[in-house]
């Protein structure tokens, strides 16, 4: 009788303890999503489209002909242009492969190859150049007057030799694409030495 009597008086006791406490709220689970088997692959361009021999010849040769008709030492052309041309460039070297072993368009990719080899040496040191004339202008101060004038390049003798000798490397290691050479890091020398003399292998080729 009195072990039911203590049985009641701590089912008592349980019940007046759980109205005390404060109802928990509901667990909220984050939802999920199922997750697309490609949703985190990378593909590069793939194409069902065959585009015979002829095609592809043709392709190489327009994409040659644009690149080499653009102006390279025009800054906000190249800005414009590069990203359309590099897209272009991966999608020829998918179109490019089952034709590589023929000599027409095996010869004419690497050319094409070459070509975007010496655009990309020629962006580089042109870039430079500009960097290293902007600074010279800034040294002069405003208008050329000295005021608000900023520290000048203490090593612009050991720039501009390192520029010339990479144009020298560059024309002989790709003599056909000399007239695109001269028009970018040429043309880039040929400014630095309007303000700071140096001397570099075509230096009198303008006028100076």
């Amino acid at each position: 009788m009195a072990a039911v009597r203590r049985f009641a008086s701590c089912a008592g006791k349980a019940t007046r303890f759980a109205r005390a406490q404060p109802a928990l709220p509901a667990a909220r689970l984050p939802l999920v999503c199922p997750r697309s088997p490609f949703q985190d692959s990378v593909r590069s361009y793939i194409t069902v489209t065959k585009y015979s021999r002829d095609d592809v010849l043709s392709l190489l040769d327009e994409y040659h002909a644009t690149v080499m008709s653009t102006n390279w030492a025009d800054y906000l052309t190249l800005v414009y242009s590069v990203p359309f041309w590099e897209a272009e460039f991966e999608k020829l070297n998918s179109l490019v492969q089952p034709y590589l072993h023929e000599p027409d368009v095996g010869s004419k990719y690497k050319q094409v190859q070459e070509m975007m080899d010496v655009y990309y040496q020629c962006e580089d040191v042109r870039d430079h150049l500009n960097e290293l004339a902007e600074l010279c202008t800034r040294a002069s101060g405003f208008m050329g007057t000295g005021f608000a004038a900023e520290e000048k390049v203490e090593n612009l003798d050991e720039h501009a030799k390192v520029a010339a000798e990479s144009y020298e490397k560059i024309l002989e290691k790709h003599p056909d694409f000399k007239p695109k050479i001269e028009q970018t890091i040429g043309h880039g020398l040929a400014i630095l030495r309007q303000k700071h003399k140096f001397k570099f292998g075509s230096m009198h080729r303008y006028f100076y």
